[in-house]
């Protein structure tokens, strides 16, 4: 593999509209509905940074989805494709001490597979 050539990963300048339904259906299965909609109001007001795909992975406690999952095997089309992702949305938990991955936790997956070093861009509040 130290010949391999690295894909690198293009990016959306800002997330997809629709990620921000889907993040907030998930938040709701972990928070109250009035606290979703504060954080979906922050999520579309922060700015897009960037983490390590690995580092991600560690703040968040999840494992990686194997290379079977449908999800992943589309997104990581997309990267060989060159198409652009959406950022990732990410929610510091501090009383769970852990990164919440809102949505994005597929095409995480897929990048962390070709490039666990890759700068994933995301949203973090």
């Amino acid at each position: 593999m130290a010949n391999a050539k690295i894909i690198k990963t293009k990016w959306l300048p800002d997330v997809e509209e629709h990620d921000y339904p889907a993040a907030g259906s998930y938040l709701t299965l972990l928070y109250t509905e009035e606290k979703v909609a504060e954080m979906m109001a922050r999520f579309r007001d922060a700015t897009v940074v960037q983490f390590k795909a690995k580092d991600i992975f560690r703040a968040s406690h999840l494992s990686l989805l194997g290379v079977s999952n449908s999800h992943v095997e589309k997104d990581r089309e997309k990267i060989k494709k060159g198409k652009s992702l959406s950022p990732l949305l990410l929610l510091r938990d501090q009383q769970l001490g852990k990164v919440v991955i809102a949505d994005g936790y597929h095409r995480l997956c897929a990048i962390y597979e070709i490039n666990e070093d890759a700068l994933i861009q995301c949203k973090i509040i």
